[in-house]
């Protein structure tokens, strides 16, 4: 029997690899275009940007008062805090509680999305953040499409991830702006949370779904 070529075998290797890759490529499109229409239709503001800098520029552009940005590993590694600052937007640097009742403005990355529901995920253990994401009217949110899944079972490995351990963990679903019928089934946004929801789309930030 004749030993395989090994070009032949390389070619194979490469064809799947490009298949693989093209599905992949394939089905973030898909559910990038499925999220947007999701988190569009329960009221986020939703824009595609070409870079980081850009979404800076759209945050600058749209922030109120102070600005609460949660030191993650992501605002450390993209030195969100200080592109922020160097546009102009007033970023408080102290403890969060200190920020006073009404901060204007909140930023933060996350940890995947949800393509049907248009839901941000985002493990939210950390106080900064739960302050950063509750408290603005403002909420500007940084995704990169990779992490956009196709719905809840799609999350349900880095979910089962997230709870591993003992230590409890706080994981937030955030769909739209904060909205509430409690007194007399009248709807009211932002009286539990932001009024606004921007969520940018930016290529490129971190396709780790336990990263944000």
């Amino acid at each position: 029997m004749p030993a395989p070529n090994k070009h032949c075998i390389f070619y194979r290797v490469y064809t799947i690899k490009s298949r693989r890759q093209c599905m992949t490529e394939n089905n973030t499109a898909r559910y990038t275009a499925r999220f947007i229409e999701s988190a569009r239709r329960v009221g986020a503001e939703v824009l595609q940007v070409d870079s980081l800098q850009d979404a800076v520029t759209y945050i600058k552009d749209k922030a109120k008062g102070t600005a609460l940005v949660p030191e993650t590993s992501l605002v450390r590694r993209h030195h969100l805090r200080a592109l922020l600052s160097e546009a102009g937007v007033d970023v408080f640097t102290e403890k969060f509680r200190n920020a006073g009742q009404m901060p204007g403005t909140g930023v933060t990355f996350c940890n995947f999305c949800l393509a049907d529901s248009g839901t941000v995920v985002l493990e939210s253990t950390d106080e900064e953040i739960r302050l950063a994401t509750t408290l603005p009217e403002l909420h500007f949110i940084l995704v990169d499409p990779a992490t956009i899944l196709e719905d809840n079972l799609a999350a349900v490995e880095p979910m089962t991830t997230f709870h591993q351990g003992h230590a409890p963990k706080f994981i937030a679903y955030i769909t739209g702006p904060s909205r509430t019928a409690d007194i007399e089934r009248v709807l009211t946004i932002g009286c539990h949370g932001p009024r606004e929801v921007h969520i940018l789309l930016v290529n490129g930030i971190s396709s780790d779904l336990f990263e944000n």
